[in-house]
């Protein structure tokens, strides 16, 4: 196969080439063009390595009726992104090697990207006993207990101590459940102003300052996910310079939407809650001063139902494959607040540094990558959405830029018709 024409990001910084593939791989990266090859013309697109998504809910096994791997993967695929990293609370969730085996048969079967399993931090995430981890460890990226924090220091502590001599990351959902008190929004002026019961920044940051001694006292590998508060950022921008072990993950709503935003509807509601505008400039800043090492999705879909009880009533979670890069672009690269190579780097080279796993358009790379026409102009309907998840606050929102087709393993899985 050939693709032709395109801009293609090389290294850093982008040039006009073809990429030449053959058996899954990238086998030449030149202007040139050969008669009889199955020719793609890019001509006019940005062609980007394909995004890793580190946090994405694919609710199977379990909740089939909110999300399934099929439905997920070609969401994701429609998005850009080719590696994405299945949160595990699900039914069964993967804390011994028979219940992560439910999970993989069905990717196995179904994912049309790569897709890759957590296992749980604890048996049934429920915080007392640690998981066979020893016996999951091969087959999962990390180790999370998604959707709830630990709250035992000690069984945090033993995890940790397992996850370094086991050679993975820790990767913590953090939130103190003794200082939530019943919230379900940020504990800031819009609660206040319309009676909403608020979840106080503290519940995520505590459990990051405890975390974070802990990693920097056993040497464990260890990353925070959707980093939401200016505190957050703070404690793990000093924990970075003392040389501890940690990055971590924020998701477009936090750097794109804050309180000012929200409206009345389940559609803005997402664990943790849309923040302070402080607290959103402070994620700015850690992005660009690298304390923020990468950006998550953190695409959690529900269905109609669950999500239309507004703000109080409705489940947590948000959809976001179909829409992280378009908002990025919009609002943050467009704007000159954040560099295109910036957000590059966090959706690609970052997280596949942090996880072991390789990104990148090169010769001899697997063919991994997708091509964005960045002049385009359209406005964000989910009822166009692949995934089952039609939840966003993003909800007809104008953006520019849109995925044009996703090659994985050197085939076109994904291609806008």
């Amino acid at each position: 196969m050939l693709f032709t024409g395109g801009d293609v990001f090389v290294d850093g910084k982008f040039q006009k080439t073809n990429i030449r593939i053959d058996q899954g791989r990238i086998i030449s990266l030149a202007p040139d063009l050969a008669v009889g090859e199955e020719v793609t013309d890019v001509s006019g697109y940005s062609i980007f390595p394909g995004f890793i998504d580190v946090h994405t809910h694919l609710r199977e096994p379990g909740f089939f009726y909110k999300e399934t791997i099929k439905s997920g993967s070609y969401s994701a695929a429609r998005g850009g992104y080719t590696t994405v990293f299945s949160m595990p609370n699900l039914d069964p969730c993967p804390d011994t090697p028979a219940h992560l085996a439910v999970q993989r048969d069905i990717i196995d079967r179904d994912a049309v990207i790569r897709v890759i399993p957590y296992g749980t931090i604890t048996k049934g995430e429920k915080g007392e006993e640690l998981s066979d981890m020893e016996e999951i460890a091969e087959h999962v990226c990390a180790f999370s207990d998604d959707g709830r924090g630990v709250q035992n220091e000690e069984i945090m502590e033993e995890a940790m101590k397992k996850a370094k001599a086991l050679g993975k990351v820790i990767c913590a959902h953090c939130e103190d459940n003794s200082l939530l008190r019943g919230g379900y929004i940020h504990d800031g002026a819009y609660a206040a102003s319309h009676g909403h019961r608020g979840i106080c920044s503290e519940s995520e940051w505590k459990q990051i300052d405890r975390d974070v001694a802990l990693a920097e006292k056993i040497g464990c590998a260890y990353h925070v996910c959707h980093v939401s508060t200016k505190e957050s950022v703070e404690i793990i921008r000093k924990a970075k310079k003392r040389g501890v072990d940690v990055t971590c993950e924020t998701a477009p709503h936090y750097l794109t939407l804050d309180e000012n935003d929200l409206q009345e509807e389940g559609r803005f509601k997402m664990n943790p809650p849309l923040r302070s505008a402080e607290d959103r400039l402070a994620l700015i800043e850690g992005i660009k001063d690298g304390t923020i090492d990468m950006i998550a999705t953190d695409h959690a879909p529900h269905s109609q139902e669950e999500k239309s009880k507004g703000l109080e009533k409705s489940l947590m979670g948000v959809v976001g494959l179909e829409t992280a890069f378009p908002i990025l672009y919009t609002e943050l690269i467009k704007k000159n607040v954040v560099s295109l190579e910036r957000i590059l780097e966090m959706m690609t080279t970052a997280p596949a540094r942090r996880f072991g796993l390789k990104s990148g358009i090169a010769v001899g790379s697997q063919a991994d990558f997708c091509a964005y026409d960045l002049k385009e102009k359209y406005v964000i309907d989910p009822d166009d959405f692949l995934s089952k998840g039609r939840s966003t606050p993003f909800a007809g929102r104008t953006v520019f830029g849109k995925n044009k087709l996703t090659v994985f393993n050197g085939k076109i899985v994904w291609q806008d018709k």
